[in-house]
C-alpha cells in the first residue's frame, strides 16, 4: 500500500522537522505583521556575558541563514513550476531513471523516500511513473494532511495542461468500451482483459478490494443497462419460464457468503518453466476473495418449477458477453449442486457491499462456492436445466486436466471430465522470489485454499527447500465443516539460521480430507497448464 500505514514516531518527528521551513516560509512571506517571526532578545548581563554573547551571535547567524533560505524558497514558489508530460513521468519508473509519481496535476520525485516508505519499497514502486490516486483510493488513510505535507517536499513540477489524455481504443474495436482498470493489476492480456494483483497486495486484506480482484475475461465486457436487464430462466415442461429484472431478483431472500474464486490456470507460469503449455501466464494472483450477496440459485430454480430428478441433469449458464459471431460464454454445474441450499450457489448482484463492477459481471453473475472460477458465469443472461452439461467450448473443450504424456496431437477432450472442484492450494506472497531479506528474522506470508468446501487445517513452511518444516499461523474467518468457501491467510515468523546466505522457502497446505500438495510440477504437468498446485517455492538472498 502506498504511503499508507501510520508513520512510526521517529518518522513523524523527522517529517515535522523537515516541514518547519515550509511553515516559516509562509510566515516570512506574509504581509500580516501579527505573523512575523518573533526575534529573541539580545539583552544579556552578568558574569557569563561572554558565553551568552557567543550564543546570541550563533543564534543570529543561524537565523540569518534560515531567513535567507526561506527567502530563496519564497522566490522559487513565485516562479512558474516546471511542466512535464505524462510520457516524461512514465520514463521515471526505476532508481536508475529516478522514481516519479503524480497526484492531481503535481509531479513528485520520491526516489529518496522509497526506502523510507512504511509499507515497504515494493508498495510504493507499484505507482512508479504513474498516478497515486488509484492506490490512495484503495487505502484512504493516505489522504491525510501529514501525508500530503510529507509528499509536498518531493515536488519537482506539474503536469503540462496540454498533455494529451491517455490513449484510448478506437470505437470500432470491440474492446473500446471496456472499463478502466486499476494500474496495480499485472496484465496478462489486454484483449480480452486478464490481470492479477501483485502478490504483495494480494494478501494485505482478507477480503480483496474490488479494484484489484483478479480479472478473467474471455470476451469483450458488455455494457448493460440495469433498467432493461432481464434474466431468462427456462422452466420445465410442467413449470413456468421466468424473465427476471434486477428488482425481481431483489424480492428473493438475500443471501451473503464469503467466497474465494480461483482460475483453473492459477500458477500456470510454474508449469511453463518446466515445459511449455498453452494459456495465459498466470502467477500466484489468479485468486481473490470477496463477500458476495444475491438470490440463492435454488430459490430461483424452484420458483420456475425445477426440482431434483433421479436422472443426470445440469444447470447451464449463458453470459451476455459474446464474440463477433454472437457466440456467448457458457458453462454448467450439476443440478444436484445447484438445488442444494447447503451448496449456497448464488445469483449475485453485490460484491463487497457494492453493485458488481462491470469486469466482475454487472449486473448479475453466478457464484459457485468451492468450484473453479470458469463456472462462475458473469453478465448472466440465461439459466436452463439440461440432460447434459453445457455445449460451450469452455465446458467441453477447455478447463480439463490430462496426463503429462498427452500432447496436442493425442488429446481427447471428451475423455476427461470438466473441472469443477479444485485441489488444495497454497502460495507465498511475501517475500518475493529473488528478494533480499535481512538476517535475524524473516516474515513469510501467503494464502491457502481447497475446493469443495474442504477446510485448510495446516500450512507447512520450510526455509531449506523441504528438509525441515515449521507450521504457519492461520488467519481469517473460521472454516465451517463442508462450507470452507474462502481461503485462509497465513504467516510465519522464523529465525534465519546464522551464516545463511540464501533461503529456499517452500509452502504446502493440507485440507481436512488430508489432501496435500504434490512436491513438484512434473507429475501434474498438463498441456493446458491447469490445476497447478505443487509446493510453492521462493528463493531469497540474505543480506550480510
Amino acid at each position: 500500500m502506498l504511503l499508507q500505514r501510520a508513520m512510526i514516531p521517529r518518522f513523524r518527528q523527522a517529517c515535522r522537522l523537515k516541514l518547519v521551513p515550509s511553515r516559516l516560509c509562509i510566515q516570512a512571506c506574509s504581509t500580516n505583521d501579527s505573523s512575523q517571526p518573533q526575534y529573541p532578545s539580545l539583552a544579556f548581563s552578568g558574569d557569563n556575558s561572554s558565553t551568552r554573547g557567543w550564543r546570541v551571535m550563533g543564534t543570529l547567524l543561524g537565523l540569518g541563514a534560515v531567513l535567507a533560505y526561506h527567502d530563496h524558497r519564497c522566490r522559487a514558489a513565485q516562479e512558474s513550476p516546471h511542466l512535464y508530460t505524462r510520457e516524461e513521468v512514465r520514463a521515471h519508473s526505476s532508481p536508475e531513471t529516478r522514481i516519479w509519481v503524480t497526484l492531481g496535476c503535481e509531479v513528485f520525485d520520491v526516489t529518496e523516500f522509497v526506502d523510507l516508505h512504511p509499507g515497504g519499497p515494493s508498495k510504493l514502486m507499484l505507482a512508479a511513473g504513474g498516478p497515486l490516486e488509484p492506490f490512495w483510493a484503495l487505502y484512504a488513510v493516505h489522504n491525510q494532511p501529514h501525508v500530503r505535507e510529507l509528499l509536498a517536499q518531493y515536488k519537482v513540477g506539474e503536469l503540462s495542461p496540454e498533455d494529451k489524455e491517455p490513449f484510448t481504443l478506437k470505437t470500432s474495436d470491440p474492446y473500446s468500451d471496456d472499463p478502466v482498470r486499476h494500474p496495480a493489476l499485472k496484465v496478462n492480456s489486454q484483449r480480452p482483459f486478464n490481470a492479477e494483483p501483485p502478490p504483495e497486495l494480494l494478501t494485505e486484506n482478507y477480503i480483496t478490494p474490488n479494484p484489484i480482484f483478479f480479472t478473467r475475461n474471455h470476451l469483450p465486457v458488455p455494457n448493460l443497462d440495469p433498467e432493461t436487464y432481464r434474466l431468462h430462466v427456462v422452466g420445465p415442461p410442467e413449470g413456468q419460464s421466468l424473465s427476471l429484472s434486477l428488482n425481481d431478483l431483489y424480492q428473493f431472500p438475500k443471501h451473503e457468503i464469503t467466497v474465494t474464486l480461483q482460475c483453473a490456470g492459477n500458477r500456470r507460469s510454474e508449469m511453463t518453466r518446466f515445459k511449455e503449455v498453452k494459456g495465459l501466464e498466470w502467477n500466484t494472483g489468479a485468486i481473490s476473495t470477496a463477500r458476495w450477496a444475491g438470490a440463492r440459485l435454488c430459490d430461483v430454480l424452484a420458483k420456475a418449477g425445477h426440482q431434483l430428478c433421479e436422472t443426470e441433469a445440469h444447470v447451464c449458464f449463458e453470459g451476455l458477453d459474446s464474440d463477433p459471431t454472437g457466440t456467448a460464454y457458457g458453462a454448467s454445474i450439476p443440478l444436484a449442486r445447484a438445488m442444494d441450499p447447503e451448496a449456497e450457489v448464488l445469483l449475485a448482484y453485490e460484491m463487497n457491499g457494492q453493485p458488481l463492477p462491470r469486469d466482475h459481471g454487472f449486473p448479475v453473475r453466478v457464484v459457485v462456492p468451492g468450484v473453479v472460477g470458469a463456472r462462475h458465469v458473469k453478465w448472466l443472461g440465461k439459466v436452463s436445466v439440461e440432460p447434459e452439461e453445457s455445449y460451450s467450448h469452455w465446458q467441453r473443450r477447455d478447463y480439463k486436466g490430462f496426463s503429462p504424456s498427452v500432447d496436442w496431437d493425442t488429446v481427447d477432450f471428451d475423455s476427461a471430465p470438466s473441472i469443477q472442484e479444485l485441489p488444495v492450494q497454497s502460495a507465498i506472497t511475501e517475500p518475493k522470489d529473488g528478494e533480499t531479506v535481512q538476517s535475524g528474522e524473516v516474515t513469510i506470508k501467503g494464502y491457502a485454499w481447497s475446493g469443495g468446501g474442504r477446510a485448510v487445517v495446516r500450512v507447512d513452511v520450510s526455509l531449506d527447500g523441504g528438509l525441515t518444516w515449521r507450521v504457519a499461523e492461520l488467519d481469517g474467518e473460521e472454516q465451517r465443516p463442508g462450507k470452507a468457501w474462502a481461503w485462509r491467510l497465513w504467516q510465519l515468523q522464523a529465525s534465519v539460521p546464522a551464516g545463511k546466505k540464501e533461503l529456499n522457502i517452500v509452502c504446502k497446505a493440507v485440507d481436512d480430507s488430508y489432501n496435500v500438495q504434490p512436491d513438484t510440477v512434473a507429475p501434474i504437468w498438463n498441456l493446458r497448464g491447469v490445476l497447478s498446485n505443487a509446493w510453492h517455492r521462493v528463493h531469497v538472498c540474505v543480506a550480510p
